[in-house]
């Protein structure tokens, strides 16, 4: 009986080295699996159960909503199938960033520009008379091969759903790969008279360490920041600004993650960046530019601005600040 409680008991101390070990050498991806689990579990609130007065009011406060379910699974297979296509066709450094207003020439690209429920979420936004501005594919694919062992997603259910990202120490191999700088979209684009609104519909899981949106909670309030010219290679902002890091209250950043299939929406005042994908897993979504017809664009002689593939994808347009040619496909 004796011998039985000492073999028990050091059969028990085995296994609880085991499981710490364990814990200790992989715990980012037990964390990370925990983490999709919740997201992929989560019930929707925002904006499906919710008045479309309610859901405006609380993306007028934050600036974002994210880890919004718009395509089945049925949905997203295809789409994916089909950007695989354009894959094989163009190559993989011309997907990552270049296909742009492909709206215009494939029926499944502008199909998810008018989904039912994206525009259900945009419309509560921005109001019934939308036009879609533009749209682009924005793909970040795996540079390593070897996952790193960073902090992951904390995920809160209490609030929007993301949450405040640790802090992590930033190697130089890392520094060296494509990110996107913290800045806000209003810059670039130049418009007056109503808001632009930014989609990234999710063609992949988007987290932590495949470099998911991070953003600044309620910066769209602060009004349009100074940008400088980015001391740091790997800006994948056609112009290479940033905001000065002195103007980014970053201890109050969130993470944005999200399941394929889902999308995030933010303001085009909203201050948000993404870090570099450090994982073996593509990150790629479909970036969509919304606004209402009220808004229009601001003439700069210094930097001409041309939207030749508008469209109008909910109400009416009685402004045609775009042109007259508005396009209803």
């Amino acid at each position: 009986m004796k011998y039985d409680s000492e073999l028990l008991c050091c059969l028990y101390l085995k296994l609880l080295f085991i499981f710490f070990f364990y814990s200790f050498e992989h715990g980012s991806v037990l964390t990370q699996s925990r983490e999709l689990y919740k997201l992929s579990s989560r019930k929707s609130r925002a904006p499906f159960d919710m008045p479309a007065a309610e859901v405006q009011a609380l993306y007028e406060q934050q600036g974002y909503l994210s880890a919004l379910p718009i395509l089945s699974p049925e949905e997203l297979q295809s789409a994916r199938d089909a950007f695989a296509e354009l894959e094989r066709k163009h190559g993989e450094d011309y997907t990552a960033y270049s296909l742009h207003n492909i709206h215009m020439e494939y029926e499944w690209a502008r199909g998810l520009a008018k989904h039912p429920r994206l525009l259900q979420v945009v419309t509560a936004a921005l109001g019934p008379d939308v036009i879609l501005l533009d749209s682009r594919f924005i793909c970040k694919y795996p540079v390593s091969n070897k996952q790193q062992n960073n902090d992951v997603i904390a995920y809160n259910q209490s609030g929007n759903s993301c949450e405040e990202k640790k802090e992590g120490s930033a190697n130089e191999e890392k520094d060296s790969l494509p990110f996107v700088a913290w800045h806000q979209d209003m810059k670039y684009w130049g418009f007056d008279g109503g808001p632009v609104l930014s989609v990234w519909l999710a063609l992949d899981d988007s987290l932590e360490d495949n470099g998911a949106l991070q953003v600044i909670p309620g910066s769209h309030h602060s009004g349009l920041l100074p940008h400088h010219q980015s001391k740091r290679s790997g800006n994948m902002l056609s112009v290479n600004q940033e905001i000065p890091e002195e103007l980014v209250e970053t201890e109050k950043a969130v993470l944005c993650p999200l399941l394929a299939g889902q999308m995030s929406i933010h303001d085009g005042l909203l201050v948000h960046a993404s870090d570099p994908n450090t994982s073996s897993r593509r990150r790629c979504g479909y970036v969509l530019r919304y606004v209402p017809t009220c808004t229009y664009p601001i003439q700069d002689p210094e930097r001409p601005r041309t939207f030749p593939a508008t469209l109008l994808v909910n109400g009416v347009d009685k402004y045609n600040h775009f042109s007259k040619q508005n396009s209803t496909l």
